[in-house]
């Protein structure tokens, strides 16, 4: 293998991780956000809950993309 990865891709793949981690996260325990910052922004009415596992989600799928996108480029043609 001629080229080797690079530290993008890494990173990229680190973050899809976390962010991954998170999103399941929320989904299964909704009032982290609560509980870490001693407030309800919304009220205990769920939608801010949504909105963090929605963005979370769209940040996991644009990073694990890019990190896929950063492999192929290093991976040779089979």
């Amino acid at each position: 293998m001629g080229k080797s990865l690079r530290r993008r891709f890494w990173v990229q793949t680190v973050l899809a991780g976390i962010t991954g981690l998170m999103t399941i996260v929320t989904l299964l325990w909704r009032d982290w956000i609560e509980i870490l910052f001693d407030s309800g922004p919304d009220q205990g009415s769920g939608a801010f809950e949504w909105l963090i596992v929605g963005v979370l989600a769209l940040v996991t799928i644009i990073l694990a993309v890019a990190a896929r996108y950063e492999f192929r480029r290093v991976a040779p043609a089979s």
